[in-house]
């Protein structure tokens, strides 16, 4: 048994799907032994808010290992050896003078790091660390070009009849299914290579489980035309350039693994208990269902154990300024949603569970349920798989509590009050105070109300509220009888102190009075229909429309003059 733990928890825990991954990964590693989780990516672009469950599926299940008092460590692998695929949109096109050489030696269009693909690290790794996320982290180009691979690279070259068995019985022209447009593209790639390959006049040496650069150009366009067993010197050709070079791989590091085979040699190179994989990777035929069966014949080691991941999907992106100019990344939604919450957007689900992530008017009735599921956690009595993902999301084993705000307004308030504020923290923090949340300084309301002012202003102007300047002149002329009382009602008895308790009860009282009824009498259904109409009717004279923020709210937050004011006082 795993030191200080036992497989399926703490006594009493819930069940959940990281308490079963993390038993499979002790299953794998034994007991007793350190368990190691993995995650990899390449930095090839924007790394995405559907690339984070690479990185949040192992963390969630080291986080649960080191709760048991498993040692446990959570290796990450920057695949940025990869080849430069492609000049995206918004790069000058003369980069695709680059294309074939390692995303590491590729110069960064924008100029701001070393490298395009120290670029894209670079907000992801930030955002992790937002996150709480702590990984070894492990830069294959640094691997390879160190030698550290050196003596795997040559016993799969030894084995190479048995890999390009193994390889021949998955192999197949068509491109497997892929979610994505990007995916797509690579697997239509490394189809349209091997066939180049195979026309080259490589033969023998078309399926060759090795890359080499191009000495000249850098690229990996290369095809193996020789390779001499004793001692090690590999010929190639470039299809780019044209050089044709000698590299000698017992003493040279100047390529690598191709990826089928690369993946199952740093399994058994990093000893890896548990890594998890897009579904893409599970088709028949791709990199994982190969690796499997070469990391145990070839690399002396089993597959991990694995949970595989589902899409996910993205709604109100043109409420976002997304700063990959694409698919938002974990740096935006962080602008958004406070750090545990996006944590428990992927907690909450099963990996294998696809699921959209709604910047729009969804984010509100998210707020709402995370602050619904934490008043939930507080009651031990009622803790249960829900609860268990918000725990998982809320602190982290070395970090502990996640920041939340030290007083949690609603998140439908603060973006209200923002909306009618213009964004002035100061003045939003005043009139939360009036609308029954005391604090002592605006930061006791971070980090939700820099997120709230975030997503207001992110709302395009159709969806936002806009206060008027000056009272509408034409509307206030064309009063109905019963507008008018309304209105003399409501400013007769709205109070000096605009509290929001009491503004509540005038805005709801005013059609009652108006009948003939008491603020605390029960509305008639006359009553109800007199309340819809009087709500447009203040709604068309504050803001030009015939519905916005909350009444009382808004009330509030415009202030005795300003209201008064608009309505022709």
């Amino acid at each position: 048994m795993a030191r200080g733990g036992r497989q399926g928890g703490q006594q009493g825990d819930p069940i959940d799907w990281v308490t079963r991954a993390a038993d499979d990964a002790i299953r794998h590693a034994g007991e007793g032994n350190k368990v190691t989780v993995a995650s990899g990516a390449s930095p090839s672009g924007p790394i995405h808010l559907g690339n984070l469950r690479e990185f949040l599926t192992p963390h969630f299940v080291a986080e649960e290992l080191r709760r048991r008092g498993i040692e446990t460590r959570h290796l990450h692998s920057w695949d940025d050896y990869d080849r430069f695929r492609k000049v995206p949109a918004g790069v000058p096109a003369e980069w695709a003078e680059h294309i074939g050489r390692p995303l590491s030696a590729v110069p960064d269009p924008w100029g701001c790091h070393e490298s395009w693909a120290e670029h894209f690290k670079a907000p992801l790794q930030a955002a992790l660390a937002e996150l709480g996320v702590e990984m070894d982290e492990v830069s294959q180009t640094e691997m390879y070009r160190a030698g550290t691979y050196r003596e795997q690279i040559l016993h799969a070259i030894r084995h190479r009849d048995r890999i390009e068995e193994v390889l021949g019985r998955y192999r197949t022209k068509a491109a497997p299914a892929a979610e994505t447009e990007e995916e797509a593209a690579e697997l239509a790639e490394s189809v349209a290579n091997d066939e180049e390959s195979e026309d080259s006049g490589a033969g023998a040496f078309a399926r060759f489980p090795y890359k080499p650069w191009c000495a000249e150009c850098g690229r990996d366009t290369t095809d193996v035309t020789s390779y001499d067993d004793e001692t090690t010197d590999l010929a190639y050709t470039c299809r780019e350039c044209g050089h044709s070079g000698v590299t000698n791989v017992a003493t040279e590091d100047a390529g690598k693994l191709v990826w089928k085979v690369d993946w199952p040699m740093r399994w058994a190179w990093e000893k890896v208990d548990f890594e998890p994989a897009g579904l893409d990777h599970m088709t028949p035929g791709s990199s994982y269902t190969v690796g499997q069966e070469l990391v145990s014949s070839i690399f002396d080691w089993q597959a991990p154990a694995r949970v595989t991941y589902a899409f996910v999907g993205i709604a109100g992106v043109q409420k976002m300024s997304s700063s990959s100019g694409g698919v938002p990344t974990p740096a935006d939604a962080l602008q958004i949603l406070e750090a545990p919450m996006v944590r428990w957007l992927y907690t909450r689900r099963a990996p294998k569970q696809a699921f959209t992530i709604d910047f729009g008017p969804e984010v509100v009735r998210l707020y709402d349920e995370w602050d619904a599921l934490g008043r939930k956690a507080a009651d031990p009595a009622k803790r249960d798989a829900q609860v268990l993902a918000f725990e998982r999301a809320s602190a982290t084993h070395a970090g502990g509590p996640l920041p939340v705000p030290a007083v949690a307004v609603p998140f439908r308030t603060l973006s209200s009050v923002a909306d009618v504020t213009a964004g002035s923290a100061d003045l939003i923090s005043r009139v939360v105070e009036h609308v029954g949340f005391p604090h002592d300084s605006v930061a006791d309301l971070e980090p939700r109300l820099g997120r709230a002012m975030a997503w207001t202003a992110s709302l395009p102007e159709s969806e936002r509220t806009i206060v008027r300047e000056t009272p509408d002149a034409e509307r206030l002329a064309s009063l109905s009888e019963d507008e008018e009382l309304w209105l003399r009602i409501f400013l007769d008895r709205l109070p000096e102190q605009l509290e929001l308790d009491e503004v509540t009860t005038v805005v709801y009282g005013v059609p009652k009075v108006a009948r003939g009824l008491g603020f605390e009498d029960a509305p008639t259904d006359q009553v109800k229909a007199d309340q819809k109409d009087f709500f447009r009717l203040l709604y068309n004279l504050l803001v030009s429309a015939d519905r916005g923020p909350r009444l009382p709210t808004l009330i509030v937050a415009l202030g005795q003059d300003k209201v008064r004011s608009l309505l022709g006082a």
